[in-house]
């Protein structure tokens, strides 16, 4: 405050340093709030984008979904804590979608239905966004899912099936065959493969599971 005395009076002048005013820009606000790469458990807001990713990969291949909208809503509604979703930016690039499941083999039924509290979980549907294929993701979010689901108690095994050109990928990433699946969709047939949840030894490994 600066002061000026005019015949006998004392006036104040306020007296305002500039500085200078940072405006953060929206994009890059928005960049900062958002993780570059997060790996959570799925929604049922989340699921346009899973139908939509799955769709535009599995139509093109078998011209079937494993998946309607209306199940990926069912599911992870009901057991979001099977499913998985990799973002990027906020945006999902890959996903699987599980459910519990309590016979030695799947059946028809699983194909639709959650059994909880159960040692098995079935895997639905593993997928990755056109634009990010062949990068290796399909193998990654696999890993983390299954080092994921080793954590839960009482799920001792996964379950899946797949068309025999899957069966390599599958057994790389440690699934056995089991046989030929019971389970058949349109003309195809599917091979039916197993992975066995070695849930105490990775506890021990990460103490924060």
């Amino acid at each position: 405050i600066m002061t000026q005395q005019v015949s006998g009076l004392l006036f104040f002048k306020p007296f305002f340093q500039k500085t200078p005013v940072r405006v953060d820009n929206p994009l890059q606000q928005r960049r900062h709030t958002l993780p570059a790469s997060e790996f959570r458990n799925l929604t049922p807001q989340d699921a346009i984008s899973v139908f939509e990713i799955e769709r535009e990969a599995f139509i093109s291949v078998s011209g079937e979904c494993p998946l309607t909208l209306d199940e990926v809503l069912n599911f992870l509604g009901q057991c979001p804590e099977l499913s998985l979703g990799w973002f990027e930016e906020g945006q999902l690039v890959a996903f699987i979608i599980g459910s519990g499941w309590d016979k030695e083999r799947l059946s028809q039924e699983a194909m639709t239905q959650h059994v909880p509290d159960s040692s098995t979980v079935h895997i639905h549907v593993l997928s990755v966004h056109r634009h990010c294929r062949q990068q290796g993701k399909g193998s990654i979010i696999l890993w983390r899912y299954l080092q994921y689901v080793s954590c839960m108690p009482g799920l001792r095994r996964a379950l899946l099936i797949c068309e025999d050109f899957l069966v390599p990928f599958y057994l790389k990433a440690g699934f056995k065959e089991i046989g030929p699946s019971a389970i058949t969709v349109s003309n195809m047939h599917f091979q039916e493969m197993e992975y066995t949840l070695c849930g105490q030894a990775y506890s021990r490994r990460n103490s924060d599971c």
